[in-house]
């Protein structure tokens, strides 16, 4: 009894390891080529798709699955559709009585080429220079500011004309400040690399509460629409959140007509669109925030050119990164990391 039980495992486990070996060749003999070698892949455009053996085996089916959904392949074609970004594809091969599965990453970019804008510059306030910028918002006309840095990261409620700050906490020496967003008057603070944000007390800015991050590892931006909040965190992802459990529930992927961005930085929410700057870059991105496609590119090379203190600046880290939306008024405004002045702007279609 006991030499048949053992026969019966061995017969087992040769059987389990033959099928294991039988499925890593499968994987290894097939492959995908989508569409031609750098080809652009746009939302709405077919794409011819190739399924490649090293060695030939008769295939029965082939189910294909972009980001879990399945599609359909007509005529060695695909279209891809939403979500923007990079995403996975997936085939399911039926070959010779095994399933192989082989997944391959595709990055679907927008079908719309972005407009471009410039800027006129309609007034121009002080700034503190000691600002080292990360977020910037309006609530009730009342200018609200982060800055950052380890040993120097503030949370500040500001004048706009004066360019006083009017209320100012520190933050501990260990935080190093990123972008803020109002909401049922608390303030969200959010922190670099500590996987902390922080909540406060609109008016007496108190400290209430730390949260902590999710899958996302940084915090960078951070916007809301009155109803989900928005955060960047230096990937290609901007996560949306629950405002009352502050989970990442789903993300977008801002995408041009032809590339995935990242290291998108300070967000702002203004009338439907998410606008934000991209670090190191002197320009700010509109995004739509249902898809993620990139809808408007707005050029601000020069206004760097305007401050008084731009000799002392060290370019690659004193950058643009402030952008506020008075919905009141509907006026923008912008400023820099450590920039001596912020500027209303108003935007011109190029």
């Amino acid at each position: 009894m006991k030499v048949y039980n053992l026969l019966s495992l061995l017969i087992l486990g040769f059987f389990v390891i033959s099928c294991g070996n039988s499925n890593q060749k499968n994987s290894a003999n097939f492959s995908l080529q989508i569409g031609e070698k750098d080809e652009n892949i746009q939302q709405g455009k077919a794409v011819k798709i190739q399924l490649q053996q090293k060695e030939a085996q008769k295939i029965d089916s082939v189910t294909y699955f972009y980001n879990g959904e399945k599609i359909n392949v007509e005529n060695n074609t695909i279209t891809f559709n939403l979500p923007l970004g990079k995403n996975k594809l997936e085939a399911n091969v039926y070959s010779e009585g095994n399933k192989t599965t082989i997944t391959e990453e595709v990055s679907v970019h927008s079908s719309v080429k972005p407009k471009i804008y410039t800027y006129e510059v309609v007034n121009t306030y002080p700034h503190d220079p000691k600002a080292f910028t990360q977020g910037l918002e309006f609530y009730n006309d009342t200018l609200y500011e982060s800055t950052g840095l380890r040993g120097q990261s503030t949370l500040r409620k500001v004048d706009l004309e004066s360019g006083k700050v009017i209320k100012k906490i520190d933050l501990i020496d260990t935080y190093f400040a990123e972008g803020l967003t109002i909401y049922n008057n608390k303030i969200y603070q959010l922190t670099w690399r500590s996987g902390d944000g922080i909540i406060y007390d609109l008016n007496t800015f108190e400290k209430e509460e730390i949260f902590n991050y999710n899958e996302s590892k940084e915090g960078w931006g951070l916007c809301n629409d009155g109803n989900k909040f928005y955060k960047s965190d230096g990937t290609e992802k901007i996560w949306i959140l629950n405002p009352e459990t502050l989970a990442e529930e789903s993300f977008i992927q801002p995408a041009t007509h032809k590339t995935t961005l990242t290291k998108l930085n300070e967000l702002e929410w203004v009338e439907g669109k998410i606008y934000a700057n991209t670090w190191q870059k002197d320009g700010v991105v509109i995004i739509d925030p249902k898809t993620g496609a990139v809808e408007g590119l707005i050029d601000f090379r020069g206004l760097r050119d305007q401050l008084t203190n731009n000799d002392d600046l060290v370019k690659s880290n004193h950058v643009l990164n402030g952008i506020a939306y008075n919905p009141n008024n509907k006026k923008l405004y912008v400023t820099g990391k450590n920039w001596d002045k912020l500027f209303e702007v108003k935007i011109i279609e190029r």
